[in-house]
C-alpha cells in the first residue's frame, strides 16, 4: 500500500516523532485547501515508503496544528523541513520534484 511509511505529526507527537527521532525526520506542512500541497502529496509519499528505515517521513495539517506549524515560522506551504537529532538542517519551501527531494535527503544521509 502506497504511504504505508507515512506518518501524521501532530502537537502531541511531535516531541517523540521529530525532536527526538534517531534519524533524519521529513516534515511535509501542508493544507487540504493547498493546490502545491495535494501535488506534493503523492511526491512525499513515495519517499516515505522508499526510505523506509533510513528517514522517518510525515506530514503536519497546518490548519489543525497551527501552534507547531507557528513555532517553525510556516508562512507559506508547502514548506518541507528536515531534522536531525532535533535540528533543522534544511527547509524548502513550493513544490520540488521527487528528484531534487531524493538528492536532498541522500546529500543528508
Amino acid at each position: 500500500m502506497a504511504g504505508a511509511n507515512l506518518k501524521t505529526f501532530t502537537a502531541q507527537n511531535w516531541e517523540s516523532e521529530v525532536l527526538n527521532a534517531n534519524e533524519l525526520v521529513l516534515v511535509d506542512f501542508w493544507a487540504a485547501w493547498c493546490g502545491p500541497c495535494r501535488m506534493i502529496g503523492p511526491v512525499v509519499e513515495e519517499l516515505a515508503d522508499e526510505y523506509a528505515g533510513k528517514v522517518s517521513v510525515g506530514k503536519l495539517n497546518v490548519d489543525e496544528e497551527s501552534e507547531v506549524a507557528s513555532k517553525y515560522g510556516i508562512m507559506s506551504i508547502p514548506t518541507l523541513i528536515l531534522f536531525k537529532n532535533g535540528q533543522i538542517v534544511e527547509k524548502i519551501i513550493g513544490f520540488r520534484s521527487k528528484n531534487d527531494l531524493a538528492k536532498l535527503l541522500d546529500a543528508k544521509l
